[in-house]
C-alpha cells in the first residue's frame, strides 16, 4: 500500500470517520424517556450510521492506497465506499427529522456523515481535494540508484546528485548525457556521421540515458507485458527513475523495484 497516493479529500474522509466514531458515544436523544442513550444502545442506529460511515471511509482509503483496484460484487472498493457513505448520511438525516429531541450524538453524527459523504463524492472532481495529502520527503544521506557512496544529499528518488537535465539549465533531447552540449546530442539523434552507414535518421536505443522525473498528478503505471490493469500508481511529489523509452511512454522504476510503463508523460518534471 502506498499512503503517498492519498489525497486531501481522503484526509477529510478519515477525519470525518473519526468524528463519527466519537459521536457514537454521545447522547443520541435528549428526552425524558431516553436519557443517557447513545448509538451503541440502538443496534440499528450504530450499524446504519456510525459503523456504515467508518467502513465507508476504510474502503475509500484502502482503494486509494492499493496499487491495483480491487472489486467486490462487481464494484470497485472506492465506489462501494462512496455509496455506503451516502447511505450513512441519508440515514442520519431521517433520524434527525424523526420523533424525539435530537441529542448531541445524533447532531454531531449527522454532520460527520454529511462531511464524509461530501468529501467522498467531491474528491474526484475538485482539484483542491485531489492534491497529495503527504508530500514526499527528500532523502539526505542514502545512496541513490546507480549513484556513488559517500556523496551527501543523494537517495533513491532524489536527483540532486545528477547534473541538471541539459547544459546550464537548458533542456536536451532524449539520448543526451550530462555535460554534453545540446547540439551534439541533437546531432547524434539526427543520424550517424557522414560516411557512416545510414540508419534512416533514427537514434539507436542505446542512446537513452536514465533520468529522474516526477509526475504532476497521480498516474497509473502499467505492466511491461501490455496488461490493461495498472501495477502501481505514481504519486506527485515523489521522484522516479526512467530506465527506458517505450514509444511515447517511459519505462519507470518505483522505490520497491517494480517496473512498468508510464503511458502519459505530459507535464512531467525532469530532475
Amino acid at each position: 500500500m502506498n499512503i503517498r497516493s492519498l489525497t486531501r479529500g481522503d484526509g477529510v474522509v478519515i477525519g470525518a470517520a473519526v468524528l463519527l466514531f466519537i459521536a457514537s458515544f454521545l447522547n443520541f436523544y435528549e428526552s425524558s424517556f431516553s436519557t443517557g442513550v447513545n448509538a451503541w444502545d440502538l443496534l440499528g442506529v450504530v450499524m446504519s450510521i456510525h459503523l456504515a460511515g467508518v467502513i465507508a471511509a476504510a474502503l475509500i482509503v484502502t482503494a486509494r492506497a492499493l496499487p491495483q483496484p480491487r472489486k467486490v460484487v462487481g464494484l470497485d472498493l472506492g465506489q462501494l465506499g462512496v455509496a455506503l457513505s451516502v447511505f450513512a448520511a441519508w440515514t442520519g438525516l431521517w433520524y434527525l427529522l424523526g420523533d424525539g429531541s435530537a441529542g448531541s450524538g445524533l447532531i454531531l453524527g449527522f454532520i460527520a456523515a454529511l462531511i464524509l459523504a461530501g468529501a467522498a463524492v467531491a474528491t474526484p472532481v475538485v482539484p483542491a481535494l485531489k492534491a497529495a495529502l503527504i508530500g514526499a520527503p527528500k532523502p539526505q544521506t542514502p545512496q541513490p540508484y546507480g549513484g556513488q557512496p559517500g556523496i551527501p544529499g543523494q537517495g533513491y528518488g532524489y536527483p540532486a546528485g545528477q547534473q541538471p537535465y541539459g547544459t546550464q539549465g537548458q533542456p536536451q533531447p532524449y539520448g543526451s548525457q550530462a555535460g554534453q552540449p545540446a547540439a551534439a546530442a541533437a546531432a547524434r539523434q539526427s543520424g550517424p556521421a557522414q560516411g557512416g552507414p545510414s540508419q534512416g535518421g533514427a537514434a539507436p536505443a542505446g542512446d537513452f540515458s536514465p533520468f529522474w522525473f516526477a509526475v504532476p498528478v497521480a498516474r497509473p503505471l502499467f505492466g511491461e507485458d501490455g496488461s490493461p490493469s495498472p501495477i502501481a500508481e505514481l504519486a506527485p511529489g515523489t521522484w522516479y527513475l526512467a530506465v527506458e523509452q517505450r514509444g511515447p511512454g517511459l519505462v519507470a522504476q518505483t522505490q520497491d523495484g517494480r517496473r512498468g510503463v508510464l503511458q502519459d508523460t505530459s507535464g512531467i518534471q525532469r530532475g
